[in-house]
Order: C-alpha cells, then structure tokens, then sequence
C-alpha cells in the first residue's frame, strides 16, 4: 500500500512538474486542447475489450497506452484539421452511421455492447463524428488528388505480365465472416464483434437480409466483417484457384462453383464461424490481355490503393509536424519509468 502510494504522489508530481499550466490530468495537448488520462483509460477500454490472455505487466500496459494516446493525438490533429477546413461531419451523417451500427441488435443488446465497452451514446457519437470528419479530410487531401493514366495501367501490366496468365480458371471472391467468440484483432470499422453463437447467428443474418435488399457487400464487409484479414477490403479474398476450393468441405466448394458472377451464398457454417460468400468474376486459364476491363479494373484499383497509402501517410506526418504537440505521458515515462506512468494513467 505505501509502495502504491509512493508510486502514485510520484507520479503525480512528475505529472505537474512536466506541464503544471496543463494539468495533472492531461495526457497530451494538441495545439492546446488537452486529452485527459480519463478520455486515454475510456479508449484503452475500448480497444481491449474482449481481449484474450493474461493481463499484461505494468511495462506491457504502458506500451499499449502509449499506443493509443499516439492513435489519438493523431485523430485530435486530424479534427483539428477538419474543423479548420469547415469539414466536419454534419449531425445527418453521424446519426446515419449511429443507425447502422445499432441496426443488427435489439435496444437491450446495443446497451449491454456499450456497457461491456465503458462507452455511453454519446460517447459513441463523438467517435462517430471524429471518424466521419477525419475521412472527409483525407478524401479531401489525398483520395481527391489521385489520377491514374492510361500510362500508368499500361506500365504495369508489362511489368507484372506474368501474375495475369492463370493456369487455370480462377474465382475472385469475397467474403463476410462472423465468428461466435471474442477476438482481439477483430478491426472492422464499427469495431463489431459478436461474443457467441446467438449472437453471431443473430448477426449474420441481419447482414444476409441488409444484402437481400440492395445494400453493397464490400461496405457491409468493412463495417461488420470480422476476418482481421480482408474486413479492410472490403471482404476481398483476391483470386482463387479451382483446385484451391478442393480443400474446403464438399458443401463449400460445391456452393461457390455454382455462384454466378455478383451472386452471394446463402449463409454458411464453417469451424470458424458464419460467411456469405460473393463471386465477384469468375476468369477463364489463359493469359489475360490489357484490354480485359478486369484486367484494368484490378491494375487501377491496385495503384490507386497504392497512391491512397502512400499520400496518407506523408499527410499524416505534415500534419504531424505542423501541430504542436505536447506529450506529458511520454514525458512522465522518461522521467520517472513505467511504474510512475501506470499509477499516473489509474
């Protein structure tokens, strides 16, 4: 007990003594606004909710603290920015987004999910709006700005020749994977994740009756998906051989050969859980010509999500530097070592 509270008047004069004007319980400032120790333990809870294992070391909560207040410092540079541009999201737009999130559950699911995560409506809509608004700048500063010539497509398709010849008939597909259990790198966009199999099964077929009636299958893939490797994509699973599909159970691969191109499966149980499976096209063996509209399709798309990542990023650190930023976390952590700094962030 001595020990703990040592730790904690310790860290709290580090605290002051790092920032007195800013306050004890400021983790950051970004150009002067302030992110407080209580707005970084709500995000910590948010992005280990449902998180497996052991509880990390004192070292390890640090590590991943630091993390997230360097997430958010990003995000307040990013709405400082929106809000600079007269690009913040309007009310309509968050409250569209609000009703898609809440849409697969009943009211008294939707408050256990925000209990379960330490997070009220309004909490949520804030980080709806902080999302939305971060977006449009970024399609402002860098989507926007992105041309692909003719040239372009033509260079790469010399240079990777060889990667359009299939030697066999190939499937693009995509897919929505919902799994009955909690797993840490679940990332979709909403940050959903179903915890078991009611809920899971409740879930995937809300999704089944949202693609029934006309709502696009890559934007459902990226909200809801739970595949930590194509969720971001939109689902996509990039082309599959034929031969490939032997490997899955007799129902599965009998399902997707039957598919036509832009058609989806009707739910189905796998060991990991429930997909729907869309056939995006379906490419014969051969070499593939550059007049293929797929084969320019997949090239410009290749490139510009090539463009997109490499733009973001060098925006990110303008941003960066154009901002000032204070870390008084960071600083604690340098001055005192990660005990001072875990009894500062309780």
């Amino acid at each position: 007990m001595r020990l703990r509270a040592a730790l904690a008047l310790s860290a709290l004069l580090l605290a002051t003594n790092c920032g007195r004007s800013a306050g004890a319980n400021v983790a950051a400032t970004v150009n002067g606004r302030a992110i407080t120790y209580e707005e970084l333990d709500k995000q910590y809870q948010v992005a280990m909710y449902g998180s497996p294992g052991e509880r990390p070391s004192d070292d390890q909560l640090v590590i991943q603290r630091l993390e997230i207040l360097r997430a958010m410092i990003d995000n307040e540079i990013m709405l400082q920015r929106a809000e600079r541009d007269g690009l913040l999201a309007v009310d309509a737009d968050v409250e569209r987004k609000f009703s898609e999130m809440r849409t697969p559950y009943t009211e008294e699911e939707f408050q256990k999910q925000l209990k379960d995560r330490k997070m009220t409506v309004e909490d949520l809509k804030a980080q709806l709006r902080r999302d939305l608004s971060a977006q449009n700048l970024l399609n402002k500063e860098t989507t926007a700005k992105i041309s692909i010539s003719d040239k372009d497509i033509s260079d790469f398709y010399e240079a990777n020749k060889e990667s359009f010849n299939r030697a066999e008939p190939q499937l693009h597909l995509a897919q929505i994977l919902v799994t009955p259990r909690a797993d840490e790198a679940v990332r979709n966009l909403k940050g959903d994740n179903a915890l078991d199999e009611p809920t899971a099964k409740k879930k995937i077929a809300s999704l089944e009756d949202r693609l029934r009636k006309g709502e696009d299958f890559a934007e459902l893939a990226q909200n809801y998906s739970e595949d930590p490797e194509s969720a971001s994509a939109g689902g996509d699973l990039g082309f599959v051989t034929e031969s490939a599909l032997e490997q899955a159970n007799a129902e599965l691969r009998k399902t997707i050969l039957a598919l036509r191109a832009g058609q989806v499966t009707p739910v189905l149980k796998t060991p990991e859980g429930y997909r729907l499976v869309k056939l995006i096209t379906r490419d014969p063996a051969g070499q593939r010509a550059l007049n293929d509209p797929n084969v320019q399709q997949t090239i410009r798309e290749t490139l510009i999500t090539r463009k997109e990542q490499l733009l973001r990023s060098a925006f990110y650190e303008v941003a960066r530097n154009e901002a000032e930023v204070i870390n008084y976390y960071a600083q604690s952590i340098v001055a005192g070592g990660s005990a001072a700094a875990v009894a500062a962030a309780k």
